[in-house]
């Protein structure tokens, strides 16, 4: 497979509902190389909020950055979309396609621990305001656990809720999860798979796929932008500081996503 590697490849599978779950497994199965998948499932929590009646609120930082607000009824959903049937969907189609995965949260044997965060500070009304709620960052990969799979012959599927330092559920952005493990797992290449063919100079141009962003750029953009994709280049930023070698933003909804992105598809950043 051109670009392919033996080192260690990290695929972020993003959460959106066209993104292509079977290519993906299909594609992984036949790397020669280790790998580990960090996933999202944005959609399906949110399409099942509004049936369970579940309301997601979205809060904006001071500084810019979106991010849902996580009370104990948004954290259930989570448990129900991304640890559930996201989760154990990608385990099933690795398994069909011959790759004995096993599919975890930061939860389970505390594979990976964040920190709560302390209140996000928001502008409401004119005022300033402090929103506490079940969301942090992730800080401590339990690598003794994560040995003992890959030691195993095991391929970790890993995803949110992570485990706080009072041993409860909170949510994350899987990007940071991404970022954390990268660098302790020493990856040699990371890609993003998302549903749109790389990173675009125009939202609404899809031949407008910026080749390649430097460090330089991301950290230029990052103050253009708003919303989620200000905490996405952040999430890039720090992934590409914290050493990893090589960063792919690449189509997850054609039909071979990580050997175009192996094959120089998308967007490289770094």
């Amino acid at each position: 497979m051109p670009g392919e590697s033996d080192g260690l490849l990290l695929v972020k599978i993003g959460g959106g509902e066209s993104i292509n779950l079977d290519g993906i497994a299909r594609d992984l199965a036949g790397l020669s190389g280790p790998f580990v998948i960090v996933h999202g499932a944005n959609a399906l929590r949110d399409s099942l909020a509004r049936r369970l009646g579940v309301e997601k609120r979205i809060l904006t930082s001071v500084s810019g950055h979106q991010s849902v607000h996580s009370d104990r009824d948004l954290i259930d959903v989570m448990l129900m979309a991304y640890a559930g049937l996201r989760n154990k969907r990608i385990v099933e189609l690795l398994h069909g396609h011959g790759v004995n995965a096993v599919g975890l949260t930061g939860l389970d044997g505390a594979l990976v621990r964040g920190r709560r965060n302390r209140g996000i500070r928001v502008r409401e009304g004119g005022k300033t305001l402090i929103k506490r709620d079940l969301s942090g960052k992730p800080v401590e990969l339990n690598r003794k656990l994560f040995g003992l799979l890959r030691d195993g012959g095991f391929t970790p599927v890993v995803t949110v809720p992570l485990i706080d330092e009072h041993n409860a559920a909170i949510n994350s952005e899987n990007d940071d999860v991404v970022t954390l493990l990268g660098a302790e797992l020493g990856a040699d290449c990371v890609i993003q798979l998302i549903e749109a063919p790389g990173f675009l100079e125009d939202p609404d141009d899809p031949a407008s796929v910026v080749a390649r962003l430097s460090r330089a750029e991301l950290a230029r953009r990052e103050g253009e932008v708003a919303g989620r994709m200000k905490r996405k280049l952040l999430a890039l930023r720090r992934l590409v500081e914290a050493g990893t070698t090589r960063v792919v933003i690449a189509d997850g909804r054609v039909e071979r996503p990580i050997s175009e992105a192996l094959a120089g598809r998308g967007t490289l950043v770094g």
